[in-house]
């Protein structure tokens, strides 16, 4: 099963790594036997899918989260393998889309002239509170 992220990126299965175990939670003694819960790993630094730009978004952008180059989730969520491996898609998948997204860039802005009166305001306030401290000049 391929991971689609929209718009236009496709991670073919190949490139995905899956392993399962025994689960913590929900789901009582059934849970002591099957192993539901899914671990999903996806190597980005060797990926052949990603072009060289978005492997480098991706590796600047989850720094944190990649060991060794490879970024790994996991869901135990659900009491089901299937649901599991579903919502660990899910989560991989919305991971690299957040990586993938340009930054904006921040256009400066001006003070507006009221906030700039205000600020002027203060300082001057300010001024003649510390004038009134000092000693007076000896004429």
């Amino acid at each position: 099963m391929d991971l689609e992220i929209p718009p236009s990126l496709t991670i073919p299965a190949s490139e995905l790594s899956w392993r399962f175990s025994r689960s913590s939670g929900p789901g009582g003694q059934h849970v002591n036997t099957t192993d539901s819960r899914a671990e999903l790993t996806f190597n980005v630094a060797e990926s052949a899918t990603l072009t060289d730009e978005q492997r480098q978004m991706l590796l600047k952008r989850l720094a944190r989260k990649l060991v060794g180059g490879a970024i790994t989730v996991t869901a135990s969520e659900e009491r089901s393998q299937l649901r599991n491996r579903e919502i660990a898609m899910a989560k991989l998948a919305e991971l690299i889309k957040a990586g993938l997204v340009p930054e904006s860039v921040r256009r400066a802005s001006k003070p507006t002239r009221g906030s700039a009166r205000r600020h002027r305001a203060a300082k001057e306030l300010r001024s003649v509170t510390k004038q009134q401290r000092r000693r007076p000049a000896a004429e």
